[in-house]
């Protein structure tokens, strides 16, 4: 099955960087997204199937964090649901890369409705990027 085929729809989702070049190193080669189109101004990303979009815009805005699990989690902040095996691998490239970890990779809520593997990290442009792995998918919208 192709992301075309796919029963989940794909998102697409435009962030603002203050530095493309910046933006590309990161998203292309210490995340490994595939680039797509691309101007002087935005570049397209493949986020597994999703269509991600750095645009530049260099003025940021002021940072938000909510308290969840005992961490001060960024808003807003986007990522994926990975599988236990990728997120595990995944957070390991992130590490042999040098990336700095505004929440390391944990699980969070452990033993409970919900666990989940978790990590936090920011782009260069301060954009917050949670990637996370469910112990069991069939949680992801439990309460």
């Amino acid at each position: 099955m192709t992301v075309l085929d796919s029963p989940i729809p794909r998102f697409h989702l435009a962030m603002p960087v203050d530095d493309l070049d910046a933006a590309r190193h990161f998203y292309g080669e210490v995340l490994g997204l595939e680039q797509g189109r691309s101007s002087e101004t935005w570049i397209d990303w493949n986020l597994r199937g999703h269509q991600f979009v750095t645009h530049l815009a260099p003025e940021r805005r002021q940072r938000i964090h909510n308290p969840v699990d005992g961490h001060d989690v960024p808003v807003p902040h986007f990522g994926l649901i990975l599988t236990v095996e990728q997120f595990r691998t995944f957070a390991e490239r992130l590490k042999a890369a040098g990336t700095e970890f505004v929440i390391e990779p944990y699980v969070r809520f452990q033993g409970q409705t919900g666990e989940q593997w978790t990590m936090f990290f920011l782009d260069p442009a301060g954009n917050a990027l949670e990637f996370k792995a469910f112990a069991d998918d069939s949680q992801v919208f439990a309460s």
